[in-house]
């Protein structure tokens, strides 16, 4: 298991990323697991989130501690549905908004969109997910897949690490992009189920080097 310290250090970099690449504006957090308990960004801005204002919440707390966002409840209900969740990033792509209002499903169109699952499904309610009722909802429309919509609130991305959860939210927005680029089209040609197994079993190669890319260069993307 991951030091917490280390933890701590990685979560500030992927928030200081989030901010960075434009995906969140005054809100959003990043969380990682840490044994029984879970440390999540405080509720601030993310571009200046330190190591030492992290705040740890354990997984089965009936109430969240002082600093947590309150939208902590939804990290919470990910990680007990999602054994396989390491790291959970929450942000709000401006396509992210576009796209959940018109799908109820965004099917990948090209490859790297496959590393968000084989669709990302759109939780449909607008509720900020600020009780652990509401978040144990938004969960069970993830029972699979590293990504999901939140109609009117954004989305939530999953990752073995901090890194990867915010990698995957940038590949988000671009799927976002790319959804509603097409939605005139009268053909559409999505990537077929073997075609999207062929880019998931390539994503533990080729996913941290995006977040290598993005670590880097820290710009909005194109």
């Amino acid at each position: 298991m991951t030091p917490a310290s280390t933890l701590r250090g990685d979560l500030a970099e992927a928030a200081h990323a989030l901010s960075r690449l434009g995906l969140v504006t005054a809100y959003g957090h990043v969380s990682a697991r840490c044994g029984a308990s879970m440390l999540i960004t405080p509720a601030a801005d993310l571009a200046v989130v330190t190591e030492s204002s992290v705040v740890a919440v354990p997984l089965d707390t009936p109430s969240l501690p002082a600093g947590a966002p309150a939208e902590a409840w939804a990290h919470i209900a990910l990680y007990q549905a999602r054994p396989d969740a390491g790291s959970i990033a929450r942000a709000q792509p401006a396509s992210a908004f576009a796209a959940a209002a018109t799908t109820e499903a965004l099917t990948p169109l090209y490859g790297q969109a496959a590393w968000l699952g084989a669709s990302v499904p759109v939780h449909d309610s607008a509720h900020l997910l600020r009780s652990a009722d509401l978040a144990g909802r938004a969960a069970k429309s993830l029972p699979a897949g590293e990504a999901l919509l939140l109609r009117g609130n954004g989305a939530l991305t999953l990752g073995g690490t901090p890194g990867i959860a915010v990698a995957r939210m940038w590949l988000l927005s671009a799927a976002c992009d790319a959804c509603l680029a097409t939605q005139a089209s009268r053909h559409i040609a999505p990537l077929t189920a073997e075609e999207i197994a062929s880019w998931r079993d390539a994503a533990d190669e080729l996913l941290p080097r995006l977040w290598r890319h993005l670590q880097r260069h820290g710009g909005s993307r194109p």
